[in-house]
């Protein structure tokens, strides 16, 4: 048996549960390593000040903001390589893998340029100032730099995603994530030689941990023994699999462009209130994404089971996939909230001491973690609908989510709303304060899970986007 067949794990036969816990429990794993040392970060700064909290809190959503690009790409490899391997076309597959190299690679280099070029007036468009500014400057300055390295990794961890190999991206990531948890307080609160950076120093740590894991994983796709090989005759760039990446992958990275302004917008309406609920905000938000870690990594796995069945031509067996992902999540996420719920000042304390930002935070944790298993069930669906490569709709739902569903209802019921009624009557209730922002992130998550729900019950998503005989160089079939 060789290296590439020892790594893989079939989703297109056997029984569906066992299948899907082997290829799903690394991602989860390796989620939650890197929100641990999202937390990690949070944690130390939060031994700074509550204005280095609010700084990072703030700047999260706005990274992420740039990274979704290249999760919009690597959607568009995980479709197209686990495709090609339900299909046999194992070529094919180490094409796309280089082609995804070349796009990730030039598109960060481009991204971190125009990230530090407008870094100024786009902290002042948030409406940030004073120390708050300042700490967010200095730590986003170095996350830009380290787009590059973030985009590598992702397009490694996606090539050997699709492929069914789960594994070797979270061993790696355990060796990043220990390596930034060591380096965070050493060069944010500066002990013995090291120096005090503060929220520069979190980034530091970052930039360093990130790159350490862009290297070995280029080393591992080139070694090739992992389920997919990086050749150096794929670096040529190809237009047809260019383009094919670019079909799939765009939808996916306005999806996640999507996703990322509507949690800047959200940012940018909790700095409207005190530092106390902006850091409540970052340090609930930090919560919450355990819950979509767990989520997201399971909506990993279930693009790449759907994507190998519909490369096999098993779309019933794919469906299946999809119920068992989103059922179990949701029961899982069912389960962490209630313990959240019990005990949210202890939650909160593990972060930040001061009373006034516990007390915000608990508010925020009762209202919005009893709905954690919606927001998991959505992303689910959408893992499910990006592995058939239908990324549209993907990108649908999360438009929904937040612009149709969450940021009106924040606007709303936070800052309230005026009606004129015919014959001149003016109606006006008051807005909820920072309250309305945390219930509009509970209806935007029950309405979104229920538009999901009910689109992938249609089943326009059974179709593959390959042709299960290759053609051409590419084995890639044309579509608009």
């Amino acid at each position: 048996m060789s290296g590439q067949e020892r790594s893989r794990i079939d989703m297109t036969t056997g029984a569906v549960t066992p299948k899907l816990a082997a290829l799903a429990w690394p991602l989860v794993a390796g989620n939650l390593l890197q929100t641990f040392y999202n937390l990690a970060d949070m944690f130390w700064v939060g031994r700074v000040s509550p204005e280095a909290v609010a700084a990072v809190s703030l700047m999260f959503p706005l990274s992420w903001m740039f990274v979704s690009t290249a999760m919009g790409i690597t959607a568009a490899t995980i479709a197209l390589v686990s495709q090609h391997v339900g299909a046999g076309h194992d070529r094919e597959a180490d094409r796309v893998v280089g082609q995804t190299v070349v796009l990730t690679a030039v598109v960060a280099a481009a991204l971190a340029a125009l990230g530090l070029a407008v870094r100024r007036p786009l902290l002042g468009a948030m409406g940030l100032s004073g120390r708050v500014f300042v700490e967010a400057l200095a730590y986003i300055e170095v996350i830009f730099l380290a787009l590059p390295f973030t985009f590598l990794f992702f397009a490694f961890r996606a090539a050997l995603q699709g492929a069914g190999d789960t594994k070797t991206a979270m061993w790696l990531m355990v060796l990043s994530a220990g390596l930034n948890v060591v380096l965070d307080p050493l060069l944010i609160l500066g002990p013995g030689p090291f120096p005090a950076l503060g929220t520069r120093g979190a980034a530091v740590a970052t930039f360093v941990a990130r790159g350490l894991a862009a290297a070995v994983g280029v080393y591992i796709l080139l070694r090739g023994d992992w389920g997919v090989r990086l050749r150096v005759t794929d670096l040529r760039p190809d237009r047809a699999v260019l383009r094919k990446l670019l079909v799939i992958g765009s939808p996916a990275t306005i999806d996640g462009w999507a996703r990322s302004f509507a949690a800047v917008a959200m940012a940018t309406l909790v700095a409207q209130f005190t530092v106390a609920a902006i850091a409540a905000y970052g340090i609930g938000v930090r919560l919450m994404s355990v819950s979509w870690t767990v989520a997201g990594a399971v909506g990993q796995a279930t693009a790449t089971g759907v994507g190998q069945n519909l490369g096999a031509g098993t779309p019933d067996r794919a469906a299946a996939v999809t119920r068992t992902a989103t059922v179990g999540t949701m029961g899982l996420l069912f389960a962490a909230a209630a313990l959240v719920v019990a005990f949210p000042d202890v939650a909160m304390r593990v972060f930040v001491n001061d009373a006034v930002v516990v007390d915000e935070g608990v508010v925020f944790l009762r209202i919005v973690a009893p709905f954690w298993a919606f927001f998991g069930g959505t992303m689910v669906v959408q893992g499910a609908f990006r592995g058939a490569g239908q990324t549209k709709v993907a990108m649908a739902l999360s438009f929904l989510s937040r612009w149709v569903f969450r940021v009106p209802t924040a606007l709303v019921l936070s800052f309230g709303w005026t009606v004129t009624l015919p014959g001149g009557a003016i109606v006006t209730a008051l807005g909820w304060g920072v309250d309305g922002l945390w219930w509009a992130f509970s209806v935007g998550a029950t309405a979104a899970f229920v538009a999901a729900a009910l689109w992938f019950k249609r089943g326009g998503w059974r179709t593959a986007v390959i042709d299960r005989e290759p053609t051409g160089a590419t084995g890639i079939v044309e579509t608009d």
